[in-house]
């Protein structure tokens, strides 16, 4: 067989790919991951009494501004790891970049605060069930997230499924938000993280097995 014959026998029935079919995927999942998040959140809590006061209060946007910047960045993670032979050198210290800047605060705010006051600031009156309430309402989100990466084609499967995770629990999170009555920095900068940290591990140990092509 000749070489142009070969090559034309392998390009036949070649689809093209749509540069932005990974963003499609990934938007439609955040949508759906949303959706059933707020649906849960609704069903088994309610949203905080004195949201309508709430959204005039700094704190609460830079609540919102933490977790949606996650959000962001474990998207645009996800998105390049879908991708075979992507890129993803900065994508640490991107998302990290949220986390430092939260943390950051919330250390200004303990240090600033009566020594009395920081065992609240940091534990809330909600620290017990924070974490959980973000890992359960994150289910919808996360079983969408997975879908669309294992859609995709990862070769990192646990690392993806860390970030579609991450992903979830960032969504969650969000969601949590209009239910959550916390505001103080150091409580956010760690219960709210770790909570949106459980889906990521539980993501991790199924990328493995779910994400393997």
């Amino acid at each position: 067989m000749k070489t142009d014959e070969l090559i034309g026998l392998l390009s036949t029935g070649v689809d093209v790919v749509e540069p932005r079919a990974a963003a499609r995927r990934f938007a439609i999942a955040i949508g759906c991951g949303m959706l059933g998040s707020v649906a849960s959140m609704l069903y088994t809590m309610r949203l905080r009494p004195d949201l309508v006061e709430a959204v005039f209060l700094p704190m609460f946007w830079l609540k919102i501004g933490f977790v949606a910047s996650l959000l962001a960045t474990a998207l645009f993670a996800a998105s390049r790891l879908s991708r075979p032979g992507a890129r993803l050198d900065s994508l640490p210290s991107l998302m990290a970049a949220p986390v430092v800047l939260m943390w950051a605060i919330a250390i200004h705010a303990l240090l600033d605060a009566e020594s009395a006051q920081r065992s609240a600031l940091f534990f809330g009156s909600t620290w017990r069930v924070c974490p959980w309430l973000i890992a359960q309402i994150s289910v919808p989100a996360f079983v969408a997230a997975m879908l669309a990466m294992k859609g995709r084609a990862p070769t990192r499967p646990r690392t993806a499924g860390f970030i579609a995770g991450l992903l979830a629990g960032a969504i969650a999170a969000l969601v949590y938000c209009l239910h959550c009555p916390e505001m103080a920095a150091p409580f956010i900068g760690f219960w709210y993280l770790l909570g949106m940290l459980i889906p990521a591990v539980l993501g991790a140990g199924l990328g493995h097995f779910v994400l393997r092509w």
